[in-house]
């Protein structure tokens, strides 16, 4: 069988994760700086991350909208902090036409600016609330440091904005939302990831509260999936969002905004991949299974082609390989490349003996199943699949978290990857001093006890409990 060229993970992970893009054809560098060309592959693998989201996000009452790409700068300059913010980051427009524009446009870096002035114009009583969008777009914040998938300087995302009556109701839109993401992420992208409030010093711009869905990648470097960010009332009253309540009183409406990004193709690639390339959960497969013709007799390509109908009689995305010009061997290695979860095999010996050869990417074992139940043994092996990622993600997770109540001894140790379970203070300055002497932030607040009564960091009562560690 041809073999994979791979750069092993354990030998270089971002050398390995370059190479499984590119061998997989998921996508590549654009022409200018910082961007990225997703490959059909890579943007099939989207279309059904996009529309199981999608799915998921209007079953909460959001309805899908499109704003413009352009934003004028004094929108952006109406909340202090915000701007402050995404400052850095912004791509700007000023000249169109050949002329010099009266006022700069930003390229959108995020929407919440143009959103909330809409906002402010549609909402006028208390039953025009709630009101909630939904965004597919694409986004530009000049990145320094490119990395596809990870960090671009354009890419594609989805962004949530949703106006409320009060600030409890943008309380709830708020939780509610982050476990829409961690759902999805478990469900379908089989991410165990952890939920949690972020520190101060990693919360959004303008936010009262960003909430997180952190996972943890195979090189031990933690991965921000997406956030949900409790706005309360700060963009309400910079683009004036008020609301006349069933006692005739003015009010002004409690906002939030979520988002998350082709930042997860990545979180997949990192999460599953092997150095053998991608394992994809059966769920965003473009295919789910690939029935592999072993020689071009019409009898085999019947078969094949039956085989494959009837998966997709079932909901199950087939695809036949019938590129017999192609060795045996190139072609296994192509499909475990791509990481289709299962891979049928099927030759004149294979029909003549009645059976067919199924092979799991996962775990890359082979079994042999009657032909005539192949389609169904392939199709129940995908459920398996899903589960097995998912729990391998979990325990990968959980083994490589360490409570840590010395400093010095975390100083050692994370260099080595993992998340770190620590007692914090809530001092902000403290944030700032862990990543100048560590490389590391503050991932997350998580439910639980502080697992030592002085904060890590500062030696102060403690009052958080946190996950540190190194992130892309």
């Amino acid at each position: 069988m041809a073999k994979a060229v791979l750069t092993p993970q354990a030998e270089n992970f971002p050398a390995w994760y370059q190479d499984v893009i590119a061998r997989t054809e998921l996508a590549e560098n654009g022409p200018a700086r910082g961007t990225m060309v997703i490959r059909p592959w890579g943007y099939a693998i989207w279309e059904l991350l996009q529309a199981d989201m999608d799915r998921r996000i209007k079953a909460t009452g959001a309805q899908n909208a499109a704003f413009p790409l352009f934003i004028p700068m004094s929108f952006l300059e109406k909340e202090k902090q915000h701007v402050d913010g995404f400052s850095p980051e912004l791509a700007v427009v000023t000249h169109g036409g050949g002329e010099e524009l009266a006022e700069p446009l930003v390229v959108r870096p995020t929407s919440e600016t143009v959103i909330n002035h809409y906002f402010a114009k549609w909402v006028q009583s208390h039953r025009d609330l709630p009101l909630m969008l939904n965004l597919w777009n694409n986004v530009v914040r000049w990145e320094l440091r490119p990395r596809l998938f990870l960090r671009t300087t354009e890419f594609l995302w989805q962004e949530g904005h949703t106006a409320h009556a009060t600030h409890a109701e943008a309380v709830e839109e708020t939780a509610r939302m982050l476990e829409v993401y961690r759902r999805f992420m478990e469900e379908s992208l089989a991410i165990s990831v952890v939920a949690g409030e972020k520190s101060p010093g990693e919360r959004f711009a303008g936010a009262e509260h960003t909430f997180t869905c952190e996972a943890l990648m195979r090189d031990g470097k933690a991965l921000q999936m997406g956030t949900s960010h409790n706005l309360g009332y700060n963009f309400a009253r910079a683009f004036d969002i008020r609301y006349l309540d069933p006692g005739g009183e003015r009010q002004h409406a409690a906002t939030t905004s979520w988002g998350t990004s082709a930042r997860m193709i990545g979180g997949t690639i990192m999460v599953h991949g092997d150095d053998h390339g991608l394992r994809l959960p059966p769920a965003i497969a473009p295919h789910q299974v690939v029935v592999l013709q072993l020689d071009d007799q019409a009898e085999v390509a019947a078969a094949a082609a039956r085989l494959a109908a009837e998966l997709d009689a079932t909901g199950v995305r087939a695809h036949v390989d019938a590129r017999t010009h192609t060795s045996f061997g190139r072609r296994s290695v192509d499909w475990e490349l791509k990481g289709v979860p299962v891979r049928v095999e099927l030759g004149a010996r294979e029909l003549a003996a009645g059976r067919a050869t199924l092979v799991r990417r996962d775990d890359r074992t082979k079994s042999t199943v009657p032909l005539d139940g192949a389609g169904r043994a392939a199709a129940d092996l995908l459920d398996e699949i899903q589960r097995a990622l998912l729990a391998q993600s979990r325990t990968f997770r959980e083994e490589h978290t360490y409570p840590v109540t010395d400093f010095d001894e975390f100083s050692r140790r994370v260099g080595d990857g993992g998340l770190f379970l620590a007692a914090w203070s809530g001092a902000e300055e403290s944030e700032r001093a862990l990543g100048e002497a560590t490389g590391a932030t503050i991932r997350c607040i998580v439910d639980a006890d502080p697992p030592a009564p002085t904060c890590l960091l500062t030696g102060r009562p403690a009052k958080h409990a946190v996950l540190i560690g190194r992130a892309y």
